[in-house]
C-alpha cells in the first residue's frame, strides 16, 4: 500500500522516529492504528453501556420511579452544605 501524507504528518512522524522509539515510519502508523483501534473499541463499549442505562432509566420513568427535581437539588444542597461544615 502507498498512501500520502500532509507535511505536518510526515514531520509527526519523523519526530516519532527521531526519539529513537520507532525504527521507521511503518511502526509509527502500526502505533498509531493499534491506538486507533483500541480507542473505537473503548468508545463502542461506551456507547452500548450509555444505551443500556438510558434504556433502564426510561423503563424506570415509565414505572413512575422518579424523584422530583425539586428534592434531587434540596438532597444536593444539603450534602453539600454538610460536607462544607465537616471541613470547617
Amino acid at each position: 500500500m502507498n498512501i500520502q501524507l500532509k507535511a505536518e504528518y510526515e514531520q509527526f512522524i519523523q519526530t516519532r522516529i527521531a526519539t529513537g522509539k520507532y525504527e521507521n515510519a511503518e511502526e509509527v502508523i502500526v502505533k498509531a492504528l493499534k491506538l486507533l483501534e483500541e480507542w473505537e473499541k473503548g468508545y463502542q463499549e461506551w456507547e452500548e453501556e450509555t444505551k443500556k442505562k438510558l434504556e433502564a432509566g426510561l423503563a424506570s420513568i415509565e414505572r413512575g420511579d422518579v424523584v422530583d427535581g425539586e428534592v434531587v437539588i434540596a438532597q444536593l444542597e444539603e450534602k453539600l452544605r454538610k460536607a462544607r461544615e465537616a471541613q470547617e
